[in-house]
């Protein structure tokens, strides 16, 4: 008898966090939903003509900005060329030379001054806005005349603050938030596609301006 009460307990604790997350994707649906595609938007007229996405996280966030990273790097759906995007914890002698040298608080925001030029977008992935590694780089990105961007969970929190833009989630459940975020991430690759195809220009001549402002030399 026990076994079949703990086989229902299961499912019943499975069916629940199902059920969260698609409380929390309708919520975001109605709230975050455009300005995901915004992002996406903005994103397609910076990265074809020389700029960059620096992107940053803390143990499931990290893995969500590398996966970020990794679709503008290669591709997502389509054949398309690459485009510069950086995973700042992915670096694991600079994350691990900068927190011995300078505590674990600077590892994103020494990078972000290294590899960060204005204009360029520095996205943050956070489930509770609160981590200082993350608050830190946020303030080094906007010192340098970057675009902050959060994606984090419930608000108000730091990070969210401390951001130019933020889409939140709301959700109780870590990791509710971070499912969340991976289908935001992906809406974002979705977006960048989409936005890019409306705005090259028809023809072999747009795909060539398109590769000649990806190679543009970028500003010291």
């Amino acid at each position: 008898m026990s076994d079949v009460s703990d086989v229902s307990d299961v499912h019943e604790s499975a069916h629940a966090h199902c059920q969260s997350l698609q409380e929390a994707l309708l919520r975001f649906r109605r709230r975050g939903l455009r300005d995901v595609a915004d992002w996406g938007g903005q994103l397609a007229a910076l990265l074809p003509v020389g700029g960059r996405l620096l992107a940053a996280g803390n143990g499931g966030s990290a893995a969500q900005a590398q996966h970020l990273t990794a679709e503008l790097v290669g591709r997502y759906r389509q054949e398309r060329p690459a485009y510069s995007a950086i995973a700042l914890h992915a670096d694991t002698s600079s994350v691990t030379a900068i927190g011995n040298d300078y505590g674990f608080d600077q590892v994103f925001a020494r990078q972000v001054a290294a590899h960060g030029r204005p204009g360029d977008v520095l996205l943050l992935l956070s489930t509770s806005g609160r981590s200082q590694n993350l608050l830190t780089a946020a303030e080094t990105g906007r010192a340098a005349g970057l675009r902050v961007w959060a994606l984090t969970g419930p608000t108000p929190n730091p990070l969210a603050r401390a951001a130019h833009e933020v889409v939140a989630v709301q959700a109780e459940s870590t990791a509710t938030v971070q499912e969340a975020h991976l289908v935001a991430v992906h809406l974002l690759c979705e977006s960048f596609d989409a936005a890019r195809a409306r705005h090259r220009t028809p023809g072999a001549a747009g795909s060539a301006l398109e590769a000649a402002g990806a190679r543009r030399e970028r500003p010291l």
